[in-house]
């Protein structure tokens, strides 16, 4: 734990804490002109949090829904929230109103808090009343911002967190519901505790080792776990400036906002690398230090191009959203300690954070193995969830004795660095043997390449098949090689004919879909594949 990390049981006071160290130094700031100190963050939130508890909120409402984008608003909102021990519910505003709707129903939502402007530019009809925060610009009162000062300033950090109800005591109480990104299914809401959170703040530290003149480039969104844990809580509490974004998309605004605040901090998808490392100049990201992608595998083009380009080689991590997220991640050289001569691997998704246990199990029979044995990924530690909120079967489908399954398909070397093979639902069983589909995508990317924004122009995909069991199929957008001359490719390439897709396993669309963090939305995809090739086609 480094100097400014978070205290085993007091998150909250650490929040304080590191508030009132940036008390007049800028903390905050974001592209639609926000520029915050560290007091004006912790004053906010504190008059916030008595405005809404006078205005909004019941005593017992214990959930609250949160629908903004990165941005120094939606700092101050989680935070608010999180003073006044409500469990925040960040809802994925990329989703469907249906699927976004079921997972109000899931957390029992009676409010959501969001913004007109917001929500003028993602029109969503939801089954529960919208709070406009634009609606308290002049309702706090004299005594709220007294009060909110007085609190602020004067009262030490602990008697603080203590009036507000934080006790010492309070690790395994929920902090928020994060739902799961929906790519493989409905979302299911995992229920992240005080003591998730604060020992994952202390993980992100352990990796990257934060420093004063450090700026956080903030564009994954709140409701992805690796933003609401990176860039809002570590932003918040780790010695660390941040700079938001509503859109990671936005190529050249995201850029112009790195280079602007000097940003030395960016964790981001491969897939918004792609978009960065074509729309954006040189000079945006000069002062990077550190950039960690993950999210989906780090393909090698895409780190050669970007160093090649920008002159910094992004690393990989690793984590999940039940896993408070992080896991693993490699270190960048510029910020390894002298212990840690080798702290990054290429093709690996680096060592186990401290304070965090993995190992690697058989798929069939559960038992360890041993360094090098390819097998399902277990976790186990404090960033671990408390579980799945309102579905004790999917919970105990996952935990097995304390240790989660990712469901990630990996191995572990003798110096423990992990490398993921992929997805347990991204092997195909055909003919009694197991087939990564990525052993069939990669080849195929390469010959076919990407599109002119950065994403992929194919994945492969395994259906039900009446002979072999299952099969597997290609979905693609528009390329200019035929199914015939890409089956002739793979076979050059020595892969096997059991890898092989058949000559009428390819079926092309307009678009892949995608889900708002960047991933492929493999649950939409799967649906499509399997209208398209029914199990009784061979």
């Amino acid at each position: 734990m480094t100097s400014h990390g978070v205290e085993k049981s007091s998150l909250v006071v650490d929040a304080i804490t590191a508030c009132r160290r940036w008390r007049r130094v800028k903390k905050v700031v974001d592209t639609s002109g926000a520029s915050l100190t560290g007091g004006d963050v912790l004053i906010r939130a504190l008059v916030l949090r008595r405005v809404l508890r006078r205005l909004v909120l019941k005593p017992d409402e214990q959930r609250v829904g949160v629908l903004l984008p990165p941005s120094a608003a939606g700092m101050v909102t989680n935070f608010a929230l999180t003073l006044d021990r409500r469990v925040s519910v960040n809802l994925n505003y990329t989703l469907t109103p249906e699927l976004i709707n079921k997972c109000i129903a899931q957390a029992g939502l009676q409010r959501v808090l969001t913004s007109r402007k917001f929500i003028e530019r993602v029109p969503l009809e939801l089954n529960c009343e919208m709070v406009f925060l634009e609606d308290f610009k002049d309702v706090a009162s004299k005594t709220d911002k007294a009060i909110g000062a007085f609190q602020a300033y004067a009262m030490p950090a602990k008697l603080l967190a203590r009036a507000l109800g934080h006790g010492d005591d309070g690790l395994e109480d929920p902090m928020t519901i994060m739902f799961t990104s929906g790519t493989t299914g409905d979302p299911k809401g995992a229920v992240l505790t005080y003591g998730n959170i604060g020992s994952n703040v202390n993980a992100v530290d352990n990796v990257i080792h934060i420093r004063r003149p450090d700026v956080m480039i903030g564009v994954l969104p709140f409701f992805h776990s690796f933003g609401f844990t990176v860039t809002l809580w570590s932003g918040l509490i780790l010695d660390t400036g941040v700079a938001y974004h509503v859109n990671p998309l936005d190529a050249q605004v995201v850029g112009r906002l790195c280079r602007d605040q000097n940003g030395t901090i960016l964790v981001a998808t491969p897939m918004f690398l792609r978009n960065y490392g074509r729309r954006c100049e040189p000079e945006d990201f000069k002062s990077l230090e550190v950039l960690v992608t993950g999210g989906e595998r780090l393909p090698k083009q895409v780190a050669d191009e970007f160093e090649a380009k920008f002159d910094i080689r992004p690393i990989e991590g690793y984590g999940c959203t039940e896993t408070s997220p992080l896991i693993a991640s490699n270190i960048p050289a510029s910020r390894a300690q002298q212990d840690q001569v080798d702290s990054a691997r290429e093709g690996t998704v680096g060592q186990a954070a401290p304070g965090i246990q993995v190992k690697i199990v058989d798929q069939e029979t559960g038992i360890d193995l041993p360094f090098g044995e390819r097998g399902i990924l277990l976790v186990k530690g404090a960033n671990v969830m408390a579980g799945y909120l309102n579905d004790p079967a999917a919970t105990t489908a996952r935990m097995r004795d304390g240790w989660y399954v990712t469901g990630d398909l990996a191995t572990i070397d003798d110096e423990g660095f992990i490398r993921i093979v992929g997805r347990e639902s991204r092997f195909a069983k055909i003919g009694g043997e197991m087939v990564s589909h990525l052993a069939v995508e990669d080849p195929l990317t390469n010959i076919v390449g990407m599109d002119e924004d950065g994403q992929p122009k194919l994945i492969v995909i395994s259906v039900p098949d009446e002979t072999k069991g299952e099969r597997l199929v290609v979905i693609h957008k528009p390329i200019s090689q035929t199914p015939a001359e890409l089956r002739r490719a793979l076979s050059d390439s020595g892969l096997p004919n059991l890898y092989i897709p058949s000559l009428n396993s390819f079926m092309e669309v307009p678009i892949l879909p995608f889900i708002g963090t960047g991933k492929i939305d493999l649950k939409q995809i799967r649906e499509m594949a399997i209208r398209a090739f029914p199990a009784k086609e061979n």
